[in-house]
């Protein structure tokens, strides 16, 4: 009888959650106030992290901003202030060694107070074919890219476990959800970001830690100059993102408890299918949106003189 009622149980939520799925792709969710959260975003100083940076400066929140590049994080805080923020803090963090991460988040504890809301975005790109990888810029790839994540949420998650209450935000990548030719090292990376933060997330749910709320942010390729070179062989299916656009969207994500953002839109229902097609069915269709060919001419990033 009690398995009989609680398939009823489910079969109703079922139900009902996909009614309520439906009508708030129609209905704007309600934001929340993030005025005074103390904000963490690491890689903050260029690209997605800093336009991340100048949102939450808009909305009042402290801003705690971590980068490898001591000149670009201060030029973001310098930003920041500019654009409104009332407390901004840069530090200047190697996300690669642990030993440092947990360094500067004593730092930040003592200096700013408990982190509130984590954004692990900082990342980096090989663009090279497995075989022509080096093993350093392998194991760089993975310790920025994915293990980063695990000290930042040693390092935080405890406070906000004591109080319930936090955000946890991974910037990871639609390529941490099917392969790419040409990133085997960066879809190893974002995959296991991905499955760090969604098991963390229900980690959290089990133990009824509701009041920490987990997004995961999976994009196609951002115009930022990480992924310069590379190419889209459907614009208006599959664009390359304006960075502006993407920070934005990231943001609204966070402020309305988002689990997953995925972007472009379209990037939705190729998942899907390709959880149910052959997969040589998968190969061809990859092929017919180029997905061989993405990092035919990638260049990346290009360092200043």
């Amino acid at each position: 009888m009690n398995i009989f009622l609680e398939t009823l149980k489910v079969l109703f939520l079922t139900i009902y959650l996909n009614l309520e799925s439906f009508v708030l792709w129609f209905i704007p969710s309600r934001k929340k106030n993030v005025a005074g959260e103390i904000v963490l975003i690491t890689g903050a100083g260029s690209g997605i992290g800093r336009l991340m940076a100048l949102e939450f400066a808009h909305l009042g929140a402290t801003l705690v901003l971590w980068d490898i590049n001591e000149e670009g994080n201060k030029e973001t805080c310098r930003l920041a202030k500019k654009n409104g923020a009332v407390r901004v803090h840069a530090y200047l963090c190697d996300c690669s060694k642990r030993q440092e991460v947990y360094k500067v988040a004593d730092q930040v504890k003592k200096e700013v107070g408990d982190v509130s809301i984590l954004i692990n975005n900082a990342g980096i790109v090989t663009g090279k074919k497995f075989i022509d990888s080096p093993d350093a810029l392998v194991e760089k790839t993975m310790q920025v890219n994915c293990m980063a994540h695990f000290w930042t949420y040693k390092a935080f998650l405890p406070a906000m476990m004591a109080s319930n209450h936090g955000h946890l935000v991974s910037i990871a990548s639609s390529a941490g959800l099917i392969g790419v030719n040409g990133l085997a090292d960066y879809c190893a990376s974002k995959f296991a970001a991905v499955g760090f933060a969604e098991s963390v997330g229900l980690e959290m749910l089990a133990l009824g830690k509701t009041g920490i709320k987990t997004t995961i942010v999976c994009p196609y390729f951002i115009n930022t100059g990480m992924f310069d070179g590379c190419s889209t062989k459907w614009p208006r299916l599959l664009p390359i993102l304006e960075a502006e656009y993407a920070s934005k969207k990231i943001v609204d994500a966070i402020l309305k408890d988002q689990v997953y953002l995925v972007m472009p839109r379209s990037l939705y229902i190729m998942f899907a299918l390709k959880n149910i097609m052959s997969t040589k069915l998968g190969v061809v269709l990859g092929n017919y949106f180029g997905a061989f060919h993405f990092m035919d001419h990638f260049k990346g990033r290009q360092k200043k003189e």
